[in-house]
């Protein structure tokens, strides 16, 4: 019997009972052309010339197909089966991400389209299906040559170079089935209130909810420490949960709440969704950055979420899981999230660990020198941010990462003051970088990419700062420093890879010529950020090689470069800005 790949359940955030994972073998065919639509591949008695195994990008080895070339076009093809009972209600088809626009059918009949490769999507495919067996049929453009798409860290080019690597295309996060009600529970808003003892929640309803009523119960540790119910008078409703023991949750000490939300009518429970939230606060706080009110120094390492084998997904859960592990186990307490929404078992278990995370877009490739971008970028973003603005773990956002001008023409500021403005009226809890590193035009933190590789130079274009003198602004002729909280979101990125016998590999600087060398480097570089008192943390370029970009703590396979207990004690001793 062939296992289902990643068959745990992909949304921990809202689950339901009833849910069929739709990932393993899949009919699947290539289409230079976009021509497959006049071959009528969309019928459902048009057979597809391969297979696949999703959700696996066909770039990668676990895939089966292993095509690293471009792909204007994908098409994928499935049989399923409808249990009978659930005919009874609704049935919904997700899509965890496919890159870039997918169209989708049902039994040959069209039941929608999504644009954007990193945001889930899903279907009412109820009046498409019936008992038994099944077609779905999906299509999937991908350009990231087009300047009109976010491609992150996807190479424009045939081979990875540089920064760039090997490209995902079509399906890459899991495709499932689930049934839900007539009427239910289809989406919710979490706000931790620590302070006055409860949460409160904005919860969204589907279909008529007229006489209906939620109820909501708080359990921790498997004992009930809150409940509240509030009448449904239309699409949402909105209620406060009293709590009766207040958990915070906190860098390496994640205390979590059990949710149960139900849905009443008519004297019967209609829906009952399970979920978890919580209870933590930040802020900035001149230049400290506060979470749960004491000041924490972000020790965030750059993880770019590549894989040699699945590419930009996991393998399995497990590895998910893995990752977070070896950059704790390394003394780092975070990590952004680098040119790449993750998927939402990473953020279920940075907070079941305790790991701080910062959320961005994969923005390299969209082209932002017109507002025509906006178009493109911000529906993806929003999407992005409702799917997880409840991870107690994400602590900040940021859109953009380098926003370099392209073909000479510089960004349009208007462009990420937008992105800006909406990113902060969607969630004004948390703080928000318009972009890392450049070009700053709005922005609640101030920060900077800096790979000198020599810490005495490092350490002294810093030093003025401490004293009330010049902050140092690696663009100042366009960008200027307003007395944000401030600090290094890239450094490092030290070269090393002893045994390296190609040209292609690299890392940033030169190469230390010893292990001692380099320790000695990182420790000295790293000690400059945590003995600035004006800043509140840094991050470390990066957790793991990928492919020819050699300047990981572990190899791509996950290996570790150094004794991790070394890289431990550099980072972990107390920060100058820290309580």
């Amino acid at each position: 019997m062939t296992l289902t790949p990643r068959p745990e359940y992909p949304r921990p955030q809202w689950v339901r009972n009833h849910w069929i994972n739709l990932n393993g073998t899949w009919q699947f065919e290539m289409d230079h052309g976009k021509s497959g639509k006049e071959r009528g591949y969309e019928q459902s008695e048009h057979d597809l010339s391969g297979t696949i195994t999703v959700p696996f990008c066909p770039e990668s080895k676990l895939s089966g197909v292993g095509y690293t070339d471009f792909m204007a076009a994908v098409w994928y093809k499935r049989e399923f089966s409808i249990p009978d009972a659930w005919m009874n209600g609704r049935i919904l088809l997700h899509f965890g991400a496919v890159d870039y626009e997918a169209e989708i059918w049902v039994n040959g009949k069209a039941v929608g389209k999504h644009r954007g490769g990193y945001s889930p999507f899903h279907f009412d495919i109820t009046s498409h299906v019936s008992s038994g067996t099944n077609v779905v049929t999906v299509y999937a453009e991908d350009d990231v040559r087009s300047g009109l798409q976010p491609r992150g860290k996807q190479s424009e080019r045939f081979h990875s170079h540089g920064c760039d690597y090997t490209r995902t295309t079509g399906i890459w996060q899991t495709v499932w089935l689930e049934q839900v009600p007539e009427v239910y529970l289809s989406d919710m808003k979490v706000a931790a209130d620590p302070d006055n003892a409860c949460v409160h929640l904005e919860v969204k309803i589907c279909g008529n909810t007229a006489g209906g009523e939620l109820a909501a119960t708080a359990h921790f540790d498997g004992k009930n420490v809150g409940s509240a119910t509030a009448v449904i008078h239309g699409p949402a409703v909105k209620l406060t949960v009293p709590l009766s023991e207040i958990h915070l949750w906190e860098p390496g000490h994640a205390q979590l709440y059990d949710l149960e939300l139900k849905l009443h009518g008519q004297d019967q429970t209609i829906d009952t969704v399970g979920s978890y939230f919580g209870l933590r606060t930040v802020r900035l706080d001149g230049m400290a950055f506060r979470i749960n009110e004491k000041s924490v120094f972000q020790r965030l390492v750059l993880d770019q979420g590549f894989y040699p084998d699945g590419i930009y997904t996991a393998p399995s859960d497990e590895d998910l899981r893995k990752d977070i592990e070896i950059s704790m186990g390394l003394g780092f307490n975070g990590a952004r999230l680098h040119e790449k929404m993750f998927e939402p078992r990473f953020l279920y278990w940075a907070d079941q660990l305790g790991y701080l995370v910062w959320g961005e877009h994969a923005n390299w490739g969209q082209d932002i020198t017109t507002t025509e971008s906006l178009a493109r970028f911000l529906p993806e973003w929003m999407e992005g941010m409702e799917r997880d603005f409840n991870h107690p773990s994400l602590i900040g956002w940021c859109p953009f990462n380098e926003t370099w001008d392209r073909d000479g023409t510089r960004q349009d500021n208007d462009v990420l003051r937008i992105v800006y403005e909406m990113t902060k009226r969607m969630d004004p809890t948390r703080p928000v970088i318009d972009t890392s590193g450049n070009y700053h035009v709005v922005t609640d933190i101030f920060d900077l990419h800096d790979y000198d590789q020599n810490p005495e130079t490092f350490r002294a274009r810093y030093e003025p700062m401490k004293s009330g003198g010049e902050v140092f602004n690696t663009f100042p002729e366009r960008q200027t420093y307003e007395g944000q909280p401030y600090f290094i979101s890239e450094y490092g990125g030290i070269w090393w890879n002893p045994d390296q016998q190609d040209e292609k590999a690299w890392g940033y600087g030169d190469r230390p010529q010893s292990e001692e060398a380099f320790i000695a480097r990182y420790e000295g570089l790293t000690n400059v950020l945590l003995d600035h008192p004006k800043m509140f943390g840094f991050c470390y370029t990066q957790l793991y090689d990928v492919e020819q970009e050699v300047n990981g703590l572990y190899t791509y396979d996950r290996r570790p470069k150094f004794d991790p207990e070394t890289i431990r004690r550099i980072n972990s001793r107390k920060a100058a800005i820290e309580d």
